[in-house]
């Protein structure tokens, strides 16, 4: 294909669907051949008087351009078709057809997206003498004789480039960053919004625009700028951060934290980013809490780098380099768990050997904590001879004495991946010497499993018939696992599950309470909270104690969207526990708050026509996470709650730009929720009682389309805007029948007690 040059880019397209229209093989099979949608892979089947034509979309390779997130569970789905036609008489077309569809949805929802067509037709409608042929022994020299001068130009299209049009909004938040606030509310639409365009904004702004909103926004709406900041992720952005992000200052903690957590959930980072947090973690950083949190999202931006392909890069192999090291010379059982928990976002299969040595030559923090990263991995991933072996050495402690919390953990990992039946006979032999709580709740599990999984019922239907031999404590214990339907579409479903541990006087031990999304062959633990205690037996003045002779303590640990974040512990022994109680200001502590880019995907769609789509789809979410917990010594109860509010945006973009007219078209989600996970817990007497419950508050919910056509000459410009609203009540999520008789229980005698 020859130009003059004259041709803007959008006519040149044009004039590329057209070449590529009459592109056509005489001769059936498959070829690779290059037009306008790129070099393709291109099967032909031809008869007297047709040829079929029919190309791979999927296998198109053309130019680089866009992104997408490394959440699978939140990313675009698609389906691409092409086929084309041309009927001859004899050696002459009489038509060229061809036609294309292109399908892109949400994979959480199939409704939001859009589809396009695109239709070429070409019909021989009369024959009349052309101009004479010119003749050249090259196709150079032939073109030497017409008047213009001809330039080679590829066939393959490329993405147009797009003015960016930020500058009145940059201003608008230059001028509107200063504003004090009395409490932003992360977890409302109109901030989550506001974030998704400040993300936006801030992708074409230039360094020193993006440093002065830093640096006057006050200190309200500093964090939002900082999840923005670091959220659009180009040089300027970066360059901004890399100068007002200061680790050594003591009074930035929460900007200092704002920035790192931000980088872990990051939807696809980049080196540049790994790097920019690397090098201010070498530096001087004040306060260890920060240096704890950043070592451990490290881990995680490594995961999302490597998952993306770029495991090799000189940046991602120095921060593997860096943890693997910073391990290896750690020297307190604190530093380590930080290491080993960085190691469990990273979730590299090359580091499971590494995470089995530390769990079988530690005890204690270190080896559960190993044992703990060993757990998100994939099941096929550990379903190896080395790790079964190195679980089972724990479990039955064949070379040392190990914790009753690690091995619980080695048989609930055996549990959970894919069980032989001598794997099976080994956790079932192992109930025999562990304690009755523990063994109840891995029974309660090897029970829920065969339930999810007809198959494994089929396998292990003999051994479960001597189950009683192995276990005879049965009736005893309170330990349990549930888990539940949370909502369900026709792609997505999502479930909460509760996991609890208690010792043998009926206090809880440890509760795991999870969230999570099911997409195809994928999945992701929105949220997990995991609370654990020892020792507690201590304060109420029970001597028969079950914490291993350790002091009394609570601590919390946290899962956002597949991120381990830094455990926090509430206190840690009895001095402690009165310090906090006294000082507290009954108000809640905030776990998690700031707002994430969920999902981001741009995307060009070269069209068979000529024209060029741009896809875009975003997902943000405001969240607000905050834990409470009430213990009366004197009036013998505790009560905990963990509140988490949200909101959600999600949109889908798509826009067709030429120089005759433009289409946008927009299609949102936005809602907002709440959820509570109370707990009450009883122990003026023996067995000690315990309440849990779920609840969802209502859910408004909105829908919003807009399709904007544009023709600029004659001015004239078409919208349509259609909105839906809708509420989605709030209800409770039943556990199992016991927990709701303790329920009713505890809450009359609460009433009563409030009678009196």
């Amino acid at each position: 294909m020859y130009s003059t040059g004259k041709n803007n880019s959008l006519v040149l397209d044009i004039k590329r669907g057209l070449v590529s229209l009459f592109q056509f093989q005489p001769l059936s099979g498959t070829h690779f051949e290059e037009d306008v949608s790129g070099r393709c892979r291109v099967t032909y089947n031809v008869s007297k008087d047709f040829i079929n034509k029919t190309k791979d979309l999927n296998s198109c390779i053309n130019s680089q351009f866009g992104y997408e997130s490394d959440y699978k569970v939140l990313g675009v789905t698609w389906n691409f078709t092409s086929r084309g036609y041309m009927s001859l008489s004899g050696s002459t077309f009489q038509t060229v057809v061809s036609e294309e569809s292109r399908n892109l949805s949400d994979s959480l929802r199939s409704q939001l997206g859009v589809h396009i067509t695109s239709r070429q037709e070409l019909q021989l409608i009369s024959t009349n003498p052309g101009s004479p042929e010119i003749h050249g022994d090259s196709i150079g020299t032939a073109l030497e004789q017409l008047q213009e001068k001809f330039y080679k130009v590829e066939l393959m299209s490329y993405p147009q480039d797009r003015p960016a049009e930020n500058q009145p909004l940059l201003k608008g938040f230059l001028k509107t960053s200063k504003r004090k606030m009395n409490k932003l509310a992360f977890s409302k639409i109109s901030t989550v919004q506001y974030f998704r365009r400040a993300v936006n904004t801030l992708r074409s702004a230039k360094k020193r625009d993006v440093l002065l909103l830093l640096q006057t926004a006050s200190s309200d709406l500093a964090p939002l700028f900082i999840d923005a900041a670091v959220a659009a992720q180009s040089p300027a952005t970066l360059g901004a951060l890399s100068d007002f992000i200061d680790l050594s200052k003591n009074k930035d903690i929460q900007l200092q934290e704002a920035f790192l957590y931000a980088a872990a959930f990051t939807p696809h980072p980049t080196p540049e980013l790994l790097n920019l947090v690397l090098r201010k973690l070498k530096g001087k950083v004040s306060q260890s809490v920060i240096m704890e949190s950043g070592i451990i999202i490290t881990g995680a931006i490594v995961g999302k780098l490597c998952r993306m392909d770029l495991c090799e890069d000189k940046d991602v192999e120095l921060a593997k380099a860096t943890l693997l090291e910073g391990l290896n010379n750690a020297e307190d059982e604190t530093e380590m768990k930080i290491y080993l928990l960085s190691l469990k976002n990273a979730q590299l299969p090359e580091t499971i050997p590494i995470l089995l040595e530390y769990a079988v030559e530690h005890t204690g923090e270190v080896c559960s904590t190993a044992l703990s990263a060993l757990q998100d991995f994939p099941a096929k991933i550990l379903s190896t001879e080395e790790v079964k072996n190195t679980l089972t050495e724990i479990l039955f402690q064949t070379h040392q004495e190990y914790d009753k919390k690690s091995q619980l953990m080695a048989a609930e990992i055996l549990l959970s991946i894919d069980v032989s039946m001598v794997d099976l006979n080994s956790i079932l032999a192992a109930l025999e010497f562990m304690d009755h709580e523990s063994s109840k709740l891995l029974v309660s599990k090897l029970y829920h499993k065969l339930r999810l999984n007809h198959e494994l019922m089929k396998t292990v239907k003999i051994p479960l018939r001597y189950l009683n031999d192995y276990w005879r404590p049965s009736p005893l214990g309170s330990s349990t696992v549930f888990s539940g339907l949370l909502s369900a579409t026709n792609e997505t479903v999502s479930t909460y599950g509760l996991d609890l541990l208690f010792t043998k006087s009926g206090l809880l031990k440890r509760s795991i309470s999870d969230l999570t999304l099911y997409n195809d062959n994928h999945h992701i633990k929105a949220m997990q909270v995991t609370i654990e205690t020892r020792g507690l037996e201590s304060l109420m003045g029970d001597g028969d104690t079950d914490g291993e002779g350790e002091d009394a303590m609570i601590g919390m640990s946290a899962v956002l969207l597949g991120i381990q974040l830094r455990p926090v512990v509430f206190f840690n022994g009895y001095m402690d526990l009165m310090a906090k109680v006294f000082s507290s200001t009954g108000e809640p502590s905030t776990v998690v708050r700031g707002n994430i880019l969920l999902a981001d995907y741009l995307q060009w769609l070269p069209l068979q026509s000529g024209l060029q789509a741009t896809v875009q789809y975003q997902g943000a979410l405001g969240l607000d996470i905050s834990s409470k917990i009430d213990i009366s010594i004197w009036e013998q109860h505790s009560k905990t709650n963990i509140n988490t509010k949200a909101g959600l945006v999600f949109d889908f973009i798509t826009e067709i730009d030429t120089i005759f007219f433009r289409v946008f078209m927009k299609a949102e989600v936005d809602a907002e929720t709440s959820i509570n996970l109370d707990s009450i817990m009883q122990f003026t007497g023996l067995p000690m009682l315990m309440c849990i419950e779920l609840q969802q508050d209502n859910m408004p919910y909105r829908e919003t389309y807009i399709l904007t056509e544009t023709f600029p000459a004659s001015n004239t410009i078409y919208t349509v805007r259609k909105r839906r609203k809708s509420t989605l009540w709030g209800r409770n999520f039943p556990f199992h029948k016991a927990n709701s008789e303790m329920c009713r229980t505890l809450k009359d005698a609460e009433e009563i007690s409030t009678i009196l």
